[in-house]
């Protein structure tokens, strides 16, 4: 006789992620050297409910969370502050762990620190020679990356900038191709450098991650967790390597490429002077009111912030808590939040349903996103 089990499996995009035994998730997390806002923790918060949502489906999950503290950005952060590189990381960390704790992000299985794993790098590197998806210059090694471009279906000149932007420097003369990127690079007068076999140096950023993900998790991921500004070149690289290197594909069967967060209609950012920070808006709200604030519009979309959609959330938190303490209006309630969740992680529908119907529906939704 046949049994017909509801299906609990998780889709995002409108493909299913079914899984046999703990899924894999790669969440790409950040660079400590300021303070975390609202950019960042959209990110974060949105990958902590997809794994709590594929808990709730009644999966096992296994979350690396990695710290990027091999980079420009942070060593130009360290020298300002008159810091030595690593404690001044160490220390940014603190703050980003303590802000992500206050808003309810549970803590990942693992948290690789790049400066850990140059070892890593250096082996994928030496992988890539072998194979000849990768060539030495001046110091250097170089993967070959055009076909990481074509595979996003970017235009050439649209990625070209995006490489100037995120500092893969397409225009450097040593590459056989614009579109090549540095897995190994020689270090800077004042950066850290460690030895390899073609001097001393530093990791690239996209090899970082690729070096961290299949140090933790093999060959490929299930779900890979990130905002939409890494979906080029940062992903894109990081999973051409990998791939290059194993012959595994896809890299990540599923991608979460989480909306940026604007102020203004312009992205938040540190370089756009139009930041908000997590810690300075927990000591006039409740954490969990900032929460559902940065997951009341759906996850792929960019989403603007302004002082008054922090009041309506507090509103709708309150609302909710009321819905909870009723009691329940239909049978199916319940269920109508687990299949919204399921269905591209819908928070905002699973949250509708649970306002109107309440009760355990409530519960329930607040329970598996953590609002309460």
């Amino acid at each position: 006789m046949e049994l017909n089990a509801p299906d609990s499996t998780l889709r995002i995009g409108g493909r299913p992620l079914p899984v046999v035994g703990p899924a894999r998730m790669y969440v790409c997390g950040i660079t400590p050297y300021d303070a975390t806002h609202l950019g960042h923790a959209r990110t974060f918060v949105w990958a902590d409910v997809a794994a709590r949502v594929l808990r709730h489906a009644g999966g096992d999950v296994r979350v690396c969370r990695n710290v990027t503290d091999v980079d420009d950005v942070l060593y130009q952060a360290a020298h300002r502050a008159g810091s030595p590189y690593d404690s001044f990381a160490a220390v940014q960390q603190y703050y980003f762990e303590r802000d992500l704790d206050t808003l309810g992000v549970r803590a990942v299985d693992r948290q690789p620190r790049a400066h850990n794993h140059v070892r890593e790098v250096i082996a994928l590197a030496q992988g890539l020679l072998t194979a000849g998806h990768a060539y030495v210059r001046d110091g250097a090694v170089y993967f070959r990356g055009a076909d990481a471009r074509r595979r996003t279906g970017l235009a050439r000149d649209e990625a070209h900038a995006l490489l100037a932007e995120y500092g893969d420097e397409p225009d450097d003369p040593r590459k056989e191709h614009p579109f090549d990127v540095a897995v190994w690079r020689p270090s800077r007068s004042g950066e850290p450098a460690w030895p390899s076999p073609w001097g001393p140096g530093r990791p690239g950023w996209h090899a970082e991650c690729a070096a961290m993900a299949m140090t933790t998790f093999g060959p490929s991921l299930d779900l890979h967790a990130g905002g939409t500004d890494l979906r080029f070149p940062h992903h894109a690289y990081e999973s051409a390597m990998a791939e290059a290197l194993t012959g595994v594909r896809p890299f990540s069967r599923t991608w979460l490429h989480i909306g940026m967060v604007r102020r203004d209609g312009v992205k938040m950012a540190k370089s756009t002077g139009n930041l908000v920070l997590v810690s300075d808006l927990v000591p006039d709200h409740p954490p969990a009111a900032v929460r559902l604030m940065l997951i009341t519009a759906p996850w792929h979309d960019e989403w603007d912030y302004t002082p008054g959609v922090l009041d309506e959330a507090a509103a709708r938190l309150d609302r909710l808590h009321t819905a909870a303490g009723r009691a329940d209006r239909s049978p199916a309630a319940e269920a109508a939040v687990t299949e919204a969740l399921l269905s591209d992680l819908d928070a905002p529908a699973a949250l509708a349903v649970a306002e109107q119907e309440g009760g355990r529906a409530a519960r329930l939704a607040m329970q598996v996103l953590a609002l309460t």
